[in-house]
């Protein structure tokens, strides 16, 4: 494995501040994240082109398999599934990879002093590279199947912003607990499996209509929406991308779901969406700063 090239003076943690020192090794983040891209797909026939044809293979076995069974189907089914896909397997991946950062890494943070943020942060830009490459062709598809972009798609780097601070907000705090509790990688393996069925990758949200539990009437769509961050984004995409469904006369022999085209996000998704994944941002990188100190000692 190629060793990332390091800044010349090594200085202590205590000389400069926290974010001087993420300025003086940005070089650094830069050379691991191309180190990381290029150990992942090194010895591979299709090298980087794989960022391409994962999600596009997943979107053709979705689409064969879930298709049969949604009564009706919905309009350009492959789309829908594949914005579903994209930041999904981009998020799943920045959580194994980044939870696995610090421990894959030990030797190189026993050697030298640098800022250890770097390490998850690295996994995290890594796998938004990928989504990127990909984000390309999805809108080449878009236009194939008639869709097209609209005016609504500026919404996308917000969108994206909120998935880029909620995975690195939950990436530090994985990262740093996974040094002191090693069982976290495995509870972790099945938290994404579950959490998979719990987002909206393969289906909409308006399939949940109101329902009574315990004396009590919700709508599971909007408690999916606060609870899960990634349901919430999934479904963002899916707006400013794909479209929506209008849906009348839920959980009854008329329900009906029309599709319609995509359309902007309300400011419920800013107050929402994006304040938690600010707050959850927050706390993992505190929780980060806090046990960092003793990562070598660990370790």
């Amino acid at each position: 494995m190629m060793t990332p090239e390091l800044p010349t003076q090594i200085v202590s943690a205590e000389s400069r501040t926290f974010w001087q020192e993420l300025w003086d090794y940005r070089y650094l983040l830069r050379n691991l994240v191309a180190r990381d891209l290029k150990v992942r797909y090194k010895h591979s026939i299709f090298g980087i082109l794989w960022s391409l044809l994962n999600p596009l293979l997943i979107m053709a076995v979705f689409t064969v398999v879930f298709s049969k069974f949604r009564a009706g189907g919905l309009y350009a089914f492959p789309i829908f599934v594949l914005v579903g896909i994209m930041p999904w397997n981009t998020f799943s991946g920045s959580l194994i990879g980044g939870t696995h950062s610090i421990l894959n890494n030990a030797p190189l943070i026993k050697k030298v002093y640098f800022p250890r943020i770097i390490l998850p942060t690295t996994i995290v830009l890594s796998n938004l590279v990928n989504f990127l490459i990909m984000l390309v062709i999805l809108i080449v598809l878009l236009f194939y199947f008639g869709i097209g972009l609209t005016i609504h798609a500026l919404w996308i780097p917000v969108i994206l912003l909120a998935q880029i601070l909620f995975t690195l907000g939950l990436v530090y705090f994985l990262s740093a607990a996974q040094v002191y509790f090693r069982d976290i990688g495995q509870i972790l393996d099945v938290g994404i499996l579950a959490a998979f069925f719990l987002t909206p990758v393969f289906y909409p949200l308006e399939d949940f209509c109101r329902t009574t539990l315990l004396g009590i009437t919700f709508d599971p769509a909007r408690v999916m929406r606060w609870l899960n961050p990634m349901a919430s984004i999934i479904d963002a995409y899916r707006t400013v991308l794909w479209g929506h469904l209008v849906v009348a006369n839920c959980g009854t022999a008329d329900h009906i779901k029309v599709y319609a085209p995509p359309t902007g996000m309300g400011a419920d998704f800013i107050l929402r969406t994006m304040l938690t994944c600010l707050l959850v941002l927050l706390l993992g990188f505190l929780f980060f700063r806090r046990v960092e100190g003793r990562f070598a000692e660990e370790l």
